[in-house]
Formats: structure tokens, sequence, C-alpha cells
């Protein structure tokens, strides 16, 4: 059986975790498999790039953002060659060019559109492990490109699917996937199994076990996935399409992010065609609006709200600020003071009340809810960053999710 395993930053923060990885990865060999693995940049890494690149540029250029960037990963698959090799079994290490990831030409979050698989297949032919670098690829410009945050789940899953592995197993450094991030709720619990609709939802709320892309990508190609610790051999969590559970949970886990800035536009014209100024505006700046809301017309004018990440919020006042003129509205405002608090579960579709206990359990804490957003699968709270932890709390515990 070919298997797919990732490694987070963590997992290979140092040289002894690198040694530690490599055995595991042998073992894994030695068990008669075909191994490819994916890895991410050792521990601060990238965050220690980025803070280079500031003290350089403020504002640099995305191109060369992912050139910087895209170094991390190779320095990674370079030592855990090295160590796989000294422990007597044949490895060779390959960046994303390498391996033939292709991307769209969109810089610092582009999306894979191609992998080649070639090289990989010739590599293992030969009974070599093939250690990628994740988070990279390369453009149709023969650029180098990253993927975002997160990416190297995205290089795991893409690789999976098109190796049709029979297994493609994250390592992190939790257990799996929790009801909530246990640093704030310690009676948190983990997740044997969750469903592929529930883990991309948690994962685009703030879940940063996996990057949602990575979800969407095993749900559609039916990619096995199971989420576990590099540093023990406790199972995880696996991913099931949600047929294959033998029971829906009305809520499966709380989420929350800090990542989220509230854009107020004011006055706008009651009129067909506004919003789609304002939006393709920020769709032709490749920035993402999460929850969005217009208020009541009132004399032929209303007011939209939408939330970005924090990330883009310098960005997204630019373009607002561009199109007032065409737009015509009179102000804007900001605030990035706010978070995004959310509870999910596949059963919810099926279950009344479900929101409603949400608000109880935010009104019973004195939390002020500034933005709703549903789905079939899920509830979401804008809300003053101050209070998210109290907010993760009394959800969980509204919805004992503590209990087995």
């Amino acid at each position: 059986m070919l298997v797919v395993q990732k490694y987070g930053g963590s997992s290979v923060a140092n040289p002894e975790r690198i040694k530690r990885v490599a055995a595991r990865i042998v073992e894994t060999k030695l068990q008669g498999h075909n191994v490819v693995v994916v890895v991410s940049a050792m521990g601060d890494t990238t965050d220690d790039l980025i803070d280079l690149m500031k003290q350089i540029a403020e504002n640099p250029s995305e191109r060369e953002m992912d050139m910087l960037l895209s170094t991390g990963e190779q320095i990674s698959v370079a030592l855990l060659a090295m160590a796989i090799e000294s422990l007597g079994e044949k490895a060779v290490s390959l960046t994303g060019a390498q391996v033939g990831v292709v991307t769209d030409n969109v810089h610092t979050k582009a999306k894979i559109i191609d992998v080649h698989t070639e090289r990989m297949k010739a590599e293992l032919k030969t009974g070599n492990i093939v250690v990628v670098a994740g988070f990279q690829g390369i453009s149709m410009d023969n650029d180098i490109t990253t993927l975002g945050r997160g990416g190297s789940d995205t290089s795991a899953v893409a690789l999976a699917a098109v190796l049709r592995a029979g297994l493609c197993e994250i390592f992190t450094d939790v257990d799996g996937v929790y009801t909530a991030d246990p640093r704030i709720v310690p009676e948190a619990r983990k997740l044997d199994i969750i469903s592929f609709d529930e883990m991309l939802e948690l994962s685009h709320l703030g879940a940063g076990v996996l990057h949602p892309r990575s979800v969407e990508l095993a749900k559609k190609y039916k990619v096995p996935l199971h989420v576990r610790s590099s540093f023990n051999n406790h199972q995880g969590t696996v991913l099931k399409e949600v047929e294959e559970m033998e029971g829906i949970n009305v809520v499966t886990g709380v989420a929350h992010d800090y990542n989220v800035a509230i854009v107020g536009i004011f006055d706008v014209p009651d009129e067909p065609g506004i919003a789609m100024k304002i939006f393709n505006a920020l769709s032709d700046a490749n920035i993402n609006v999460d929850v969005i809301v217009q208020s009541a017309m009132r004399n032929n004018i209303n007011d939209i709200a939408f939330t970005v990440t924090k990330d883009e919020l310098m960005k997204t006042l630019q373009v607002v600020k561009d199109s007032q003129e065409k737009v015509g509205y009179k102000e804007y405002s900001c605030d990035d003071k706010v978070a995004k608090v959310s509870i999910v579960g596949a059963g919810m579709a099926s279950y009344y009340g479900v929101a409603a206990r949400m608000f109880e359990a935010l009104a019973e804490e004195n939390i002020n809810i500034e933005m709703i957003t549903t789905s079939d699968i899920k509830v979401s709270c804008i809300i003053s960053s101050d209070d998210t932890e109290k907010a993760v709390r009394a959800l969980h515990r509204k919805f004992e999710l503590g209990a087995v």
C-alpha cells in the first residue's frame, strides 16, 4: 500500500524531532508500504523569515515573498532525507516544483491546478522514500508559489489523491480533532471520527488542525484521512463521509477565530448592482469575504457590513476607499477587536432550536452578538475578542460536549 504522511513544523522543529520522525517513516516502510512524506518548515522558521522580510522591506512583492518563504521547507526535506538515509533506507528530497505541483499564478495563496506524478512514481520504483516540500509549487509562469498558511496539508492530500494512496496521515502536535481547543476548555475530548463536512466547517471557522482546502480535496477525491500526533502512537481522528458514520452529532465541536475584522460601509445607495460593485472590487483584489450583513433600507439607502481576515484588512480598506466614487457610499469604518465563535454539527439540519440554545449560552454570559451567519451544519457569531474564551467554554458546556 502507498502511504502519504505529512509532518508539521512542530514535528520537525529540531534535529532530535527530525530523527524521531525519520524513525517513524522507516518503520512504515519496513511494514511493506511505499511512502511519500510531505514536510513543513521547521518550527518557527516561516515566522522568522517573515520577521526578517519586514526588516528589509515594508511592502515587498508577493512574488519575492514566495521565493523567500519557500526556502523553509527545502531545509526540512533535505535534513529529513539525510536522517532517513542514516537509518539505512533510501530517500530523495524534492521541492514542490521538482515533484510537479503546478499552481495558478496567485502568489502567497496559490491553488493547485495539477500534479505530475512521473517523478514520484519513478523514485518509488527505485525503492526511495520520497520526501516532498509542502506548502509550495510552481506556477504556469514558472515562478515559485506558496499555498498559504497550512498549505502543507493541502500538498499532502493532493499527492495522496493523484497517487491513489491507501492512506493519508496528517501528523501534528495534537492527538487529533477535539470538541474545542483543549487550551481553553480542559474538558474538551478527542473525536474518534468526524465527517468531512464537519471538519471542513471547523477548519474554515478557526480550528487549526487541518487546512480547509486539504479537507475539500480529501472529500472530493475520497482520500482516507487520519489526523494524529507525531509524538506518540495513539489513534487520532479519522475523517469519513457522513453516511458512513454510525451516528450523527447535533453539535460536534466549538471553533473560534481571532483572525477576523469587520468593515462597515454606510449610507450605500439602495439600487441594483451596488453590492456587485463592492464585492467584485474585493474579488479582483483576491480578498476573501466571510460574513455579510445588509441593513434594512431607509430613505433609499442602507448599510453593508462584512468580515475579512485581519491579515487582509489594510488591503481591504484600500479597495473600499478606491471604490467610494463608484459605489457612492458616504463613509466607512472598521473594527479588528472582534472574533468569531461557531458551533458545528452534521445533525443541526434535523433539529430545531440549536441556534436559540447558542444565543442563550452567550446571553447567560452577557456576551453581545455583533453579526450572525448560519449554514445547515454551523452557526457563527461575531463577538468582542475579549469575550472569546468565555464564549467557547459556555458553548461547550451548553451542548455538553465534554460528555462521552
